[in-house]
């Protein structure tokens, strides 16, 4: 394989759509799959074994999807692990993208969108499925918050509280959903100056991505 392969490994306790899902991606051009596993501690195993670009995890698998998460974040923080479930729960995509996922796709997505999706989430970007993405920015805007009284002061706000005006400028529209491509276009800036800005933002707020980020500012901006 050329060293220009996206490799891809791929979890799921169901044989007939892994399988599928497999062979799929083996006929995109470009992509490779370096392992398919069926549970929390083949997903483990195969990420400590290849580092793959992308692990593809499903959250319903014997030892559970979130404990793989978990553990593979937490022997590498910079892993790429995309949720592909059949789960829409909040609790799943809320638990998943705070726990270090880089995408949350729902199962019944069209290859094309897939392998896109794939391609984004390797370069940096997050994904979320369109008909959960909203869901977030909602919880973001705190349009379905219930008043709360006064909390202490939370150590994010510490951490906010480093950011130049421009990265929180830069922050608070990725919390509004754009991409980064998107806020180059509204600040008139080139779309690799956000994302150099994204990687201060992100080691600023020790946050292990984009999603996670906008979440921090969410909270500190719905406090009195």
């Amino acid at each position: 394989m050329t060293s220009n392969m996206l490799r891809v490994a791929i979890v799921d306790d169901h044989p007939i759509f892994r399988n599928g899902l497999a062979r799929s991606l083996s006929d995109e051009p470009g992509f490779e799959v370096v392992g398919e596993g069926a549970s929390a501690a083949d997903a483990v195993a195969l990420f400590n074994e290849h580092r793959p670009d992308a692990l593809l995890l499903d959250l319903s698998m014997p030892g559970g999807g979130h404990q793989a998460l978990r553990s593979i974040v937490e022997t590498d923080p910079a892993a790429t692990v995309i949720v592909l479930t059949a789960s829409e729960e909040d609790s799943d995509l809320f638990d998943a993208l705070k726990e270090g996922a880089k995408g949350y796709i729902l199962k019944g997505v069209n290859a094309s969108t897939l392998v896109s999706a794939i391609h984004n989430v390797v370069a940096g970007e997050s994904y979320v499925s369109p008909s959960l993405a909203a869901r977030i920015l909602t919880e973001m805007k705190g349009e379905t918050a219930l008043p709360q009284p006064a909390a202490p002061r939370n150590p994010h706000d510490d951490a906010l509280a480093l950011l130049t005006p421009r990265e929180e400028q830069i922050l608070g529209l990725v919390a509004d959903g754009n991409s980064n491509k998107e806020v180059a276009r509204q600040l008139n800036l080139q779309e690799k100056t956000i994302k150099h800005n994204m990687t201060r933002i992100l080691q600023k707020l020790k946050a292990r991505n984009r999603t996670e980020a906008a979440i921090f500012l969410r909270d500190a901006r719905s406090r009195p």
